[in-house]
């Protein structure tokens, strides 16, 4: 019977049927299929609520309609110019400062598509004015913006604490040096391939002695409040002041008062428009959530990561090479499905597994979300590499030919990561 419910979860997910409808189905399937099983449809249904009744689950669209305002209200361009002011007369200074300035704006939103789109929609046609090769643009922005779910405050971050008992703080502290290091990785590959096709310094030089002649304090001065947005969500956290969920709370509120009051980017109307938006981008996610939550309950009945566990741990008797496998199988999924329902099925089968072997679970979460991460940018589901192309209409496979290079390098971090667990574990 598992075999059949597992077969027919890849058909519907082939067919394009919307995840949190096809784990929603499978989650019905074995007490049709058996009499003996005993769990009803109305047990599935009150799964999937008492899934999502939980107070950390409240950060989720807090840090979504937070991230959603401060990108209407252009805090992506603050934080370029801020960046670009330092660094744009460097060779690959501006990929540079849009690489950092994702890394800001992923503090910001916890998400990886709305990095993409409030970073791309600014700095897109602006690298294209300076003479920078429109396909390295596109698939620098779209790479990129996968650190938005790396960097805390992350929303797999808190999916993945929700789905293992893990903390979240816990978390949040072990995504900041991995993080960097991937931003670090971006920003020498862009070096390379600027120092190898060139660049046309008197474009840049433009727009950099423009920011200059502007003067530090003004142009400091101005980015200050989008700068402070990621200190004050983290610092409330970490120094106990607050939950994360309070803390999400916070930079709602901090997010309109600088759009409406203090850059005056946003207007009192602007804000419905706003809230629609978000309820569009959260409701799927609430959906997946409590269909997984489901299915996972499900799938423990049906005893199945105790047989995955049994099998994996009998077949390897390894570290190295179970984590290796585990990497290959979280990159596959990260192909063909969202990151939210892996993290929700997935998590809960895997995490018994590794820890047997001696991984911490804060350690693994990091892998896993960094494993998804480059999910966002390779074929078929690959949502960075859409949203960039949205933005840019260039095609969807010519952003991942030419983001590949970066993808590798994602991968090479991915390993350090995988293999070397103080660089998630040092600040924790």
């Amino acid at each position: 019977m598992t075999a059949i419910i597992m077969i027919i979860f890849v058909l519907l997910l082939i067919l394009a049927v919307p995840v949190g409808l096809t784990v929603a189905i499978t989650s019905m399937l074995p007490s049709l299929f058996s009499e003996s099983f005993t769990v009803s449809g109305v047990y599935v249904l009150r799964s999937m609520l008492g899934g999502v009744n939980s107070y950390p689950l409240l950060a989720i669209p807090m840090f979504v309609l937070s991230g959603i305002i401060m990108s209407r209200g252009g805090v992506s361009k603050k934080l370029f110019e801020v960046f670009t002011y330092f660094v744009g007369k460097m060779t690959a200074g501006v990929p540079c400062a849009v690489v950092i300035t994702c890394l800001f704006f992923g503090a910001i939103s916890g998400s990886a598509p709305a990095t993409v789109a409030a970073v791309g929609s600014m700095t897109i046609p602006l690298m294209l004015e300076m003479g920078y090769d429109k396909k390295f643009c596109v698939a620098l922005v779209a790479t990129a913006g996968g650190l938005g779910v790396i960097i805390p405050p992350s929303i797999p971050f808190i999916l993945y604490a929700q789905a293992t008992g893990t903390s979240v703080s816990d978390m949040f502290l072990a995504g900041i040096i991995p993080g960097i290091l991937i931003g670090l990785i971006l920003m020498c590959y862009a070096v390379f391939y600027c120092k190898k096709h060139g660049e046309d310094k008197a474009k840049i030089n433009v727009m950099v002695d423009d920011l200059h002649a502007r003067g530090f304090r003004k142009v400091f001065f101005s980015s200050l409040f989008a700068l402070l947005t990621p200190v004050i969500i983290l610092g409330c956290i970490y120094t106990g002041v607050t939950s994360p969920t309070e803390a999400a709370v916070i930079s709602v509120f901090y997010s309109l008062i600088i759009s409406l009051f203090v850059y005056r980017t946003l207007k009192i109307r602007d804000l419905w428009g706003i809230f629609r938006e978000a309820v569009r981008t959260f409701c799927p996610i609430l959906f997946i959530l409590a269909a997984s939550v489901a299915f996972s309950r499900i799938l423990t009945l049906m005893h199945v990561p105790q047989t995955v566990s049994a099998w994996m741990t009998g077949s390897f008797t390894n570290k190295i090479a179970l984590l290796l496998v585990i990497n290959l199988v979280l990159l596959v999924v990260g192909m063909v499905m969202d990151t939210s329902p892996a993290i929700l099925i997935l998590a809960p089968i895997l995490l018994p597994i590794v820890e047997s072997f001696g991984v911490d679970a804060v350690h693994f979460g990091i892998i896993m979300v960094v494993n998804l991460a480059i999910g966002f940018v390779t074929p078929p589901i690959g949502v960075n590499l859409f949203v960039a192309s949205s933005l840019s209409d260039v095609p969807v496979m010519d952003i991942a030919k030419k983001a590949m290079p970066m993808i590798i390098l994602f991968f090479v971090a991915l390993l350090l990561i995988t293999y070397i667990p103080q660089i998630s574990l040092l600040l924790v």
